[in-house]
């Protein structure tokens, strides 16, 4: 797990890199993604559980 230090490092290395004002693109992109990623990761379980009920009958 990350700890507050790494998270510190990270952030003022990205600050220093990119610069203040990109940091807020990043973190959106990256939750977006986030939230992209388990939306379709329901989807495939959800389509899991339908072929497994349509294979069972």
């Amino acid at each position: 797990m990350i700890g507050t230090t790494e998270i510190v490092v990270i952030a003022a290395t990205g600050m220093v890199l990119f610069g203040a004002s990109a940091l807020p693109k990043f973190a959106r992109s990256i939750g977006q993604a986030k939230k992209e990623l388990e939306k379709g990761m329901k989807e495939g379980c959800d389509t899991e559980e339908k072929e497994e009920k349509s294979s069972e009958k």
